[in-house]
């Protein structure tokens, strides 16, 4: 709690001076309690035993008996060698609620940092629909985006469009030799397409990717088609535009299915950049003749060359290979050149990536300090599987995105229709689809992101506490103060610029528990955003709707036509905070439910 640690460092200053105390490291030990029971802010003893020759519990009630006292601290205890620390209540509220009075906007309101922030994620071949596994990086990544957006920073979501590889190569084949027939034929025994999805090119053309797949194995030619299928992308290696044209009409509208789908999940992009712009414009050429001046600089025995990253201390796979040795080069040396691009258009670069690129990464950032370049920070995740095992595109045993999100609006129309039998079939519509798509989010944010993850429908689309629905209808019975105040001609705005002088020193478990949650919502979004792990920030907002629903059990709002102005401006805060923490994290705000 960062408004409260601002106020006690001295205090604890003071109190170790008194105490014989010289550690000077101790204000990096001062951080938030584990159990919320015992304090808002703790402070381990332990390093402080050698020094006193004391027990750290004995340390622990001599400090807490030297803190001079203050308004700001309502409870002061030690406990197995911990100095705990508790916010007044008293003093929180009136933080809280005199913030726009004395800093010109709404408490927990993020100002604009200044900062430019390139997040790069995504970035999935256009040979398919999205499947649960690949959304994991959409969501994650979106999810950043939009938090670096709610702490004040100027972001740019980026798609690193891959246009020239194999994979495209393999799509761009198949249209252009497999009819529809062949493509069936090919494929009889596998699960056919699904009519709902008629017309929708990721879903059609898959099947052509996934035949060509077959057909690599199975078929007679299958040297010859493996041929002309390498001399495409090779072609597309050397900047060859008929080619990469070709490559566009194949993949172009799988990508524009892809992005639909992602647009209902609320994740859109600013600019897409193609893997081609760094061939044609030059830029990989030059990289590779700057490449060829290192000292680390070495040639295959078939020509291909690389620098040796064992040299500067990489362990492990030490080659980079940046040119292959018929002269073209290689996706890792575009992705240098591409990095270095991106970082001539902002201040701090993040990249989305899974676990399976970590040596990948590693690589790019050494060969990037080599090139006197900065580094990117990366924010790692681990994969979702099926309970069956890995999922495959080409396989075909995935879960797609679209499927779920179906499913989600079904089974979340059909909880509308039961607890709300008066609405309107539109109205329940637009409910299910914002309750499913926005479960199917919050399922895959709250899980840390190095966490591995087994995908079932139970709980992707589970209800209950602890998931998007549930944060969404603590924000619905917000709203519905605000509704009750204006059907009582109460006008909210007006009650929510007055100075409230008299706050309860007594309050309810609720309220008090609601305060200590808005006071942390701020700390709680800069850790996340600072330390790439937007499931704090989901955890946070579980708390901050938690709390809220006791406060509202607690705290009356509107008795007899009368508004208590105390009560309904932490309402307020309250409902503003988790519109946007639900903003942050891609979940529909929506009002009704």
């Amino acid at each position: 709690m960062q408004i409260l640690k601002a106020v006690v460092e001295p205090l604890i200053e003071q109190a170790l001076a008194q105490v014989g105390i010289t550690n000077d490291h101790w204000r990096s030990m001062l951080a938030p309690s584990r159990e919320l029971d015992q304090g808002d802010l703790s402070l381990p003893c332990f390093p402080f035993a050698k020094q006193l020759g004391k027990a750290p519990p004995a340390i622990a009630e001599a400090l807490a008996e030297a803190m001079a006292t203050h308004e700001a601290v309502g409870e002061v205890n030690a406990v197995g060698g911990y100095l705990n620390i508790k916010a007044s209540p008293t003093w929180l509220a009136s933080t809280i609620l005199q913030s726009p009075q004395t800093h010109g906007h709404p408490f927990g309101q993020c100002q604009p940092t200044g900062r430019r922030i390139l997040i790069e994620h995504t970035s999935a071949n256009p040979n398919g629909p999205f499947h649960v596994g690949r959304a994991r990086n959409a969501i994650l990544g979106d999810s950043l985006v939009r938090l670096h957006r709610l702490y004040g920073n100027e972001v740019r979501a980026e798609y690193y469009v891959d246009d020239m590889g194999k994979q495209v190569g393999v799509l761009a084949w198949a249209l252009k030799h497999l009819s529809h027939e062949d493509v069936e034929a090919t494929l009889e025994g596998r699960e056919a397409l699904n009519p709902k999805w008629k017309g929708k090119a990721d879903h059609e053309r898959v099947r052509w990717y996934q035949a060509a797949q077959v057909i690599r194995q199975e078929r007679a030619d299958k040297e010859a088609i493996e041929q002309e299928i390498g001399r495409m992308v090779h072609a597309s290696e050397h900047g060859d535009q008929d080619v990469l044209d070709d490559f566009q009409a194949a993949y172009q509208p799988v990508l524009d299915g892809m992005l639909t789908t992602l647009a209902r999940l609320g994740i859109n992009f600013d600019t897409f950049t193609k893997e081609s712009m760094f061939v044609t414009n030059g830029d990989v050429s030059r990289l590779m003749e700057q490449f060829r001046g290192f000292d680390i600089h070495g040639t295959a025995d078939n020509g291909a060359e690389f620098l040796d990253l064992g040299a500067r201390g990489l362990k492990g796979k030490t080659e980079f290979f940046f040119r292959r040795g018929d002269g073209s080069s290689l996706y890792a040396t575009r992705d240098i050149a591409y990095h270095m691009w991106k970082w001539q258009q902002c201040d701090d670069l993040i990249n989305v990536l899974g676990e399976d690129h970590k040596l990948q990464a590693k690589q790019v950032g050494m060969t990037l300090t080599e090139l006197g370049q900065k580094v990117p920070e990366v924010m790692f995740y681990s994969f979702i599987k099926l309970p069956e095992g890995k999922m495959s595109t080409r396989k075909g045993n995935v879960v797609f995105m679209d499927d779920l999100l179906e499913e989600a609006s079904e089974q979340a129309a059909a909880v509308v229709g039961v607890l709300r039998p008066d609405y309107e079939e539109e109205e329940v519509k637009a409910i299910a689809d914002a309750a499913g798509t926005s479960a199917v989010r919050f399922n895959i944010i709250k899980v840390s992101p190095e966490k591995g993850f087994t995908f079932r429908w139970e709980e992707a689309l589970a209800f209950e506490g602890g998931s998007a629905p549930f944060v969404m209808y603590s924000h619905v019975r917000a709203c519905s103060i605000v509704r009750r105040c204006e059907s009582e001609g109460i006008d909210v705005d007006a009650e929510m610029s007055k100075v409230v002088n008299s706050i309860p020193t007594e309050m309810s478990s609720g309220m008090v528990g609601l305060l200590r949650s808005i006071a942390v919502h701020n700390d709680v979004l800069a850790k996340a955003v600072n330390d790439c792990r937007p499931h704090l920030f989901a955890n946070q907002l579980l708390n901050l709707a938690t709390c809220f629903n006791s406060f509202y059990r607690d705290c009356m709002i509107v008795i007899d036509g009368e508004v208590n102005t105390f009560n309904l401006q932490v309402s307020e805060v309250a409902r503003r905070l988790m519109r946007t923490g639900m903003e942050g994290l891609g979940i529909a705000p929506i009002e009704h439910m």
